[in-house]
């Protein structure tokens, strides 16, 4: 058994690592593509549209994978319900600010979320944090109010709604470690994307709607089908593969954001978002490598 068992493990975890790289730069495009449709029409227009994309692709995979006849225990339902009313959460906040805020700046704060997994970790699942991971959290939000900047020329709210968007998937992420894993992951992303197509057709109504040219059904189209892919993606990735192996390849999600900024909407980050993010980042790696120790270190105890 012990033979068979590393190899099983690095292998899940090789599959996790590419299933978040494929998580990565299916939601960065997405966002881009997104943001690039509410040019020509509103926000939650353009997301209650492309969710209609989302449901019928994940709707159409869980079909033919039988899914839909998975029996969900009441646990399950409870957990998968409270995943997916936390990515409705995360949305909203977050799509507000990435209308309004350069979009590597977005991305750079979102990579606080490592930090804010090993912290949530603790807190809520009593989980062991020792010394040099609490000071690593602490130095890797002082990495977050560089890039908030606070008080400066350059501050603006919309940087507190991507923070209130990490605090939410945080929560999604560790309801998604307690579901069963008999549960198939398109069935997760079909729930999800049902919770978000509602939610978002409600608030569409808030604002008036406009017309949906050729580009912007394009648009709307390529976002659908590849948040459909991140949904998918993400559950397999937090699911295949050990957390502190696989956490790391979110930060791809940085340098999609950063060359999708450059070439597509003409933004480059200042000098302070670059060292608060590497800050995030450095300090991200460094808990992560910190979990591992303690772990190796229990399985010889």
């Amino acid at each position: 058994m012990p033979l068979t068992a590393v190899p099983d493990r690095a292998a899940g975890n090789l599959r996790g690592a590419a299933y978040m790289l494929v998580v990565t730069a299916s939601f960065t495009t997405g966002d881009a593509l997104i943001r690039l449709a509410t040019e020509e029409m509103p926000l939650f227009q353009v997301i209650f549209l492309r969710s209609w994309i989302a449901v019928a692709f994940l709707g159409l995979l869980v079909w033919r994978a039988g899914a839909h006849r998975v029996r969900v225990g009441p646990r399950d339902r409870r957990l998968i319900g409270l995943r997916s009313a936390a990515e409705v959460c995360a949305m909203v906040p977050f799509f507000i600010a990435l209308a309004n805020m350069p979009f590597a700046n977005v991305s750079a704060l979102l990579q606080a979320l490592p930090l804010t997994l090993t912290l949530a970790g603790a807190v809520f699942l009593g989980e062991p944090v020792g010394w040099r991971r609490l000071a690593a959290i602490v130095v890797g939000f002082c990495g977050v109010l560089l890039i908030v900047q606070p008080g400066g020329s350059g501050f603006t709210a919309y940087a507190l709604l991507v923070l209130l968007t990490v605090a939410f998937v945080t929560f999604r992420d560790l309801s998604t470690r307690r579901i069963s894993p008999e549960i198939p992951a398109v069935l997760l992303g079909l729930v999800m994307a049902v919770f978000v197509l509602v939610s978002s057709g409600v608030l569409s109504l808030l604002t008036p709607w406009q017309p949906v040219t050729v580009r912007g059904a394009l648009l709307l189209f390529g976002a659908g089908v590849f948040i459909a892919s991140g949904y998918i993606f993400a559950a397999l990735a937090m699911r295949h593969g050990e957390i502190g192996f696989v956490t790391p390849f979110r930060y791809m999600a940085l340098v999609w954001a950063v060359l999708l900024g450059f070439f597509v909407f003409g933004e480059w980050p200042d000098a302070l978002t670059w060292a608060g993010a590497l800050l995030v980042v450095a300090t991200g790696l460094y808990t992560l490598y910190r979990e591992q120790v303690v772990r190796r270190a229990a399985r010889r105890a």
